[in-house]
């Protein structure tokens, strides 16, 4: 087979999210960890197979399911961005935390702004261009008193802190992302009610879904008033529904039919493929996530229709051993290239995600990272996986 050439100026990096990697976070969901962290570790016999039981034991650690330092990428992000750019990434997509920017409601930390500033001059100063989410799912604690995504005000208070962040970085900043998978989030949170705030409700789930919705149109408005030249999408999670014509008109499309005006771009967000009567699941990940890569292509050409640049924001294994990553990262490249030749226009592909994360409410045991973290000593090792996605990175193609 021919090498599979990418497009000139294609983005190739990795992805993060602040909660899941900075550390010392006072947000709604870090008051939840502490909560539930002992109810977590206890049901995890419930929830998971005998193989991964007996494989990632931590899973019954209480202290599993406390994000605590997280991998200290906040104190750490100028060593962890020389790694990214030793292993030729040119973009990398990270999020900034909304509590550390207004951690009581109308005060602003000018210290915070000025950290993320940094970030993003060691990005800038490493040619690596940065793509910023401003909500990945945490809040303010007093915004979660004030009833989070169900409080009718919470799309103006998202679109005040917005606007404090572009007024402040807009200079150092091209690619906005202003929420993450909002499905997911509110299909989580209200429709099974498993992550904070835990309110099991249809109604809830599409007013949240709603505000959500609103959240971004406003964002959007406030980001292009102030620059008017920037990027502006969302990073949406889709799903290759084989045969669930339904499914895919409600979960792949329904919200992004409703922002079709107010974006740039669409981030696809790829992990799952579902058929109608259950997944065969011949090949899984740590997480028995199912592995199918031709699922990428699939929703690609669905996303050809909106006319817009796509960036898969989010694509990624857990793979502790890192015996399939390398595969994981070929196969799904292949089915993106092939939507590509067919006219979709991709334009970037962030892995996710480039450290070994603290993964919500599964804690830490998943390993998502291109570089393994020891969480009690936070020393940085880069996997041969890294190393075979640094190529690509470095020469725009894929030698088959």
């Amino acid at each position: 087979m021919p090498d599979l050439k990418f497009p000139e100026n294609f983005l190739w990096g990795s992805a993060t999210s602040a909660h899941q990697v900075e550390g010392g976070n006072v947000n709604d969901w870090s008051k939840w960890e502490k909560g539930n962290a002992g109810r977590l570790a206890n049901q995890a016999k419930n929830h998971w197979e005998k193989w991964q039981q007996d494989r990632y034991p931590e899973m019954f650690q209480t202290r599993n399911y406390i994000s605590g330092r997280a991998c200290d990428h906040y104190n750490r992000f100028e060593e962890d961005f020389n790694i990214a750019k030793s292993l030729n990434h040119n973009a990398h997509r990270f999020s900034i935390e909304w509590s550390r920017i207004e951690p009581k409601e109308g005060v602003i930390n000018e210290k915070e702004i000025k950290h993320y500033r940094q970030v993003l001059i060691s990005l800038k100063e490493k040619n690596i261009e940065p793509f910023v989410t401003l909500y990945h799912w945490t809040l303010p604690q007093w915004l979660a008193e004030k009833g989070g995504w169900l409080n009718p005000k919470a799309p103006y208070y998202f679109d005040r802190y917005v606007k404090i962040i572009s007024e402040n970085l807009f200079d150092q900043v091209n690619f906005w992302i202003t929420l993450n998978e909002p499905n997911i989030f509110s299909f989580n949170s209200f429709f099974r009610g498993v992550w904070p705030p835990q309110k099991k409700s249809i109604l809830k789930y599409f007013k949240v879904l709603n505000s959500l919705n609103r959240a971004h149109k406003l964002a959007y408005r406030s980001l292009k008033l102030i620059d008017l030249d920037c990027q502006v999408g969302i990073a949406k999670h889709n799903v290759y529904f084989e045969n669930f014509p339904f499914a895919n008109f409600f979960w792949n499309n329904h919200f992004l039919r409703k922002i079709k005006k107010h974006q740039d771009f669409i981030g696809l967000n790829y992990y799952f493929h579902h058929r109608l009567f259950g997944n065969k699941n011949k090949s899984v990940t740590n997480m028995g996530w199912e592995i199918y890569p031709e699922g990428i292509y699939h929703v690609l050409k669905d996303l050809k229709k909106y006319h817009k640049p796509i960036y898969v924001m989010e694509n990624g294994i857990a793979d502790a051993q890192d015996v399939r990553r390398i595969e994981f990262i070929k196969d799904h490249l292949i089915w993106t290239h092939r939507a590509i030749k067919e006219g979709v226009d991709v334009k970037g592909y962030f892995y996710w995600s480039l450290l070994d994360n603290f993964e919500w409410d599964k804690g830490f045991w998943p390993k998502f990272g291109l570089v393994e973290i020891d969480h009690q000593t936070f020393e940085r090792k880069i996997r041969p996986s890294a190393e075979f996605y640094a190529q690509i990175c470095k020469e725009n193609k894929l030698n088959l």
